[in-house]
């Protein structure tokens, strides 16, 4: 299957590790160039050297970018200087920041706020400004990475799911307020998944539970359906199709990617 995205201009947040990382690797795979984009430029520079097995002329495609998301002001301007440099971003996939895991009794009104600040705001602060320049250009997808933490409240995530609750209602928005004009946004809601995301989630319910981080990870594969968690590229390969020419008609959708954990219909 073509997904016809050789030569198309994907910018990652996030892009240095994990399921941004995987998404980086798919997309240079496709041919596409890919801007990767996270705070560390160290990071950023470690991860675009591990993409360079992902084909033979990845080094012309990889362009990096260390941004601190979090400052509205300093991600347009970063938007500016990618653009300028490597063209009109033609797909956004938003996979950078996560929030704090925190058991219930230790949650504070400051804790709650740098939550939405770590993932809710790092995603907006790209997505307001470029949803509008795809808009005024008349194409463009955009794929929010977001979490079934947003779906389903745990003890352990709730300001975190607060923010991903929230991030689904503005994809869900943006899809409606721009399909007229050419722009695409989806969701896709990942479970729990092979990440060092998943060792915090494990040290935080070990605290809750009482348990070793060890055993919590073990429960964590135990509790899947399919028998284990996802891999990142399993992640990636959803975000390939819903960013590419094959997906064309889907948009607002929210993709639970959980492995039938919660076996919900809405």
């Amino acid at each position: 299957m073509d997904l016809e995205l050789a030569g198309k201009h994907v910018l990652i947040t996030g892009g240095s590790k994990g399921i941004g990382l995987a998404c980086a690797r798919g997309f240079l795979q496709e041919g596409a160039r890919v801007s990767l984009v996270a705070r560390n430029a160290d990071t950023l520079a470690q991860a675009a050297l591990s993409l360079t097995d992902a084909r033979a002329d990845a080094d012309s495609l990889i362009a990096t970018f260390p941004v601190d998301l979090g400052d509205a002001q300093a991600t347009v301007a970063a938007l500016d200087r990618i653009e300028q440099a490597h063209g009109p971003v033609d797909v956004l996939v938003n996979a950078a920041g996560a929030a704090r895991r925190t058991p219930p009794d230790e949650l504070t009104a400051a804790k709650w706020h740098a939550a939405m600040e770590a993932k809710y705001f790092t995603y907006v602060h790209v997505m307001d400004p470029l949803v509008k320049r795809m808009a005024a250009r008349g194409a463009g997808a955009i794929v929010n990475v977001v979490g079934a933490g947003g779906k389903v409240a745990s003890p352990t995530h709730l300001a975190g799911g607060a923010a991903n609750a929230a991030l689904m209602l503005a994809s869900a928005g943006l899809a409606n307020a721009y399909a007229s004009r050419g722009v695409r946004v989806n969701v896709v809601n990942p479970g729990p998944v092979a990440t060092e995301r998943l060792h915090e989630g494990a040290r935080a319910e070990a605290q809750l539970l009482g348990i070793s981080p060890e055993e919590a990870l073990a429960r964590a594969h135990r509790r899947q359906p399919l028998g284990r968690v996802a891999e990142p590229r399993e992640i990636a390969d959803a975000v390939l199709f819903l960013a590419s020419a094959r997906a064309s008609y889907i948009t607002g959708a929210v993709i639970a990617m959980d492995g039938a954990m919660v076996p919900a219909v809405v």
